[in-house]
């Protein structure tokens, strides 16, 4: 009998269930026999603003530079970044994406006889990621939907060297105060990696935003994440970066691959991120966008937890049907049953207004169905 060559990665690769991204508009269209410019897609809590004039207009100027291999030191984005946070170049590491810089996490600091600390409910890419180092994952219950932080601090043990927080949480939309988390920060051993992830930051209202930077003099176990997928509308140009201690920048840049970030994608975070005009209008309208939602759920007899991101979770019952009955009305949102422990819920993306409209009517349709 032939030896399957599945047979020669390590076990604990081969039980990764694969992350399950959300529907892309052309497939559905191809499925359905729907016209794409129907489709209404509320799946993957991208930015229904696009991107700004100053950011497309470095776009463009960064494709006369297109056959040469970017910068693999991302020399004008850090020095942006350090200006605008405070810190030095040094504690920056640049990622394809947050979640790249997740992955480097996990690359730099777990491996087999090691644990990381997570909770129900939290980004798939943090048991992902744990599990793909061969590092054992310690789920922690969720309280309200959020965070345990008690109960998580509790769970550290002896092969802890990570612990995964994500600050609004996806998919639930959950918030931990800002005292809250400081304190559970000081409470961790300085021996663990605290990850802050903040992809979601810019849609929280100033007084609600953790210092987090602050605390990185502080803590040198803290490493902030954050992208520009969401609030900037550079989701498929793929750039993240972490703020850490310097050393632990070190050893995250020593695991990253060169020129990880694409010199397009350089060249628009650059400049998306001096565009506060679009980003304050992106978190307004996105404020506008949720109430709309969150009022037109209740109208419709639905519960749907509190959120502070660009999307909203939903419970519909089943929620495989219901999702199954909104792809046919044009309407793409993602479930969150399997690995996100939320069979009845579905989460959904604040669009614009005409799109949020669109969305309420066929939920309310395929509830009736």
């Amino acid at each position: 009998m032939q030896m399957d060559p599945c047979e020669l990665s390590p076990s604990y690769v081969r039980s990764i269930a694969p992350y399950q991204p959300g529907k892309p508009i052309s497939e559905l269209a191809r499925e359905l026999g729907l016209k794409e410019e129907n489709i209404v897609k509320l799946a993957s809590n991208e930015n229904p603003r696009g991107i700004g004039p100053r950011t497309r207009a470095a776009i463009e100027a960064a494709l006369g530079d297109i056959a040469r291999y970017p910068d693999g030191n991302g020399h004008d984005l850090k020095t942006a970044l350090s200006r605008r946070y405070g810190v030095e170049t040094g504690a920056i590491v640049l990622g394809n994406g947050s979640n790249d810089v997740l992955e480097l996490v996990a690359l730099a600091f777990l491996g087999p006889g090691r644990s990381a600390v997570y909770s129900q409910h939290c980004f798939a890419v943090y048991p992902l990621a744990t599990q793909a180092r061969g590092a054992r994952g310690i789920a922690v219950p969720a309280k309200n939907y959020g965070h345990d932080l008690e109960a998580m601090l509790a769970a550290i043990d002896d092969e802890t060297y990570v612990v995964w927080v994500a600050n609004p949480n996806n998919p639930t939309g959950t918030m931990l105060r800002p005292e809250a988390l400081e304190a559970f920060l000081k409470r961790v051993p300085e021996r663990v990696i605290v990850v802050i992830d903040e992809a979601y930051n810019e849609y929280l209202s100033p007084e609600l935003k953790p210092e987090t930077v602050k605390w990185l003099r502080r803590h040198p176990n803290l490493v902030v994440t954050r992208t520009f997928s969401k609030a900037y509308g550079l989701a498929g140009l793929r750039v993240g970066y972490a703020l850490a201690h310097p050393s632990v920048a070190d050893i995250m840049n020593r695991v990253r691959q060169p020129f990880n970030v694409n010199s397009i994608a350089l060249s628009a975070a650059t400049a998306a991120l001096d565009d506060m005009e679009f980003v304050a209008r992106s978190f307004a309208e996105n404020l506008q966008g949720l109430r709309q939602i969150e009022e037109g759920a209740t109208q419709i007899g639905l519960e749907w937890i509190p959120s502070y991101g660009n999307f909203i979770t939903v419970r519909v019952g089943k929620a495989n049907e219901i999702f199954r009955r909104l792809l046919k009305r044009g309407v793409i949102v993602r479930p969150v049953g399997g690995g996100y422990q939320l069979p009845e819920h579905l989460r959904i993306t604040i669009g614009t207004a005409s799109e949020n409209e669109r969305l309420l009517s066929a939920l309310a349709a395929s509830l009736k169905e």
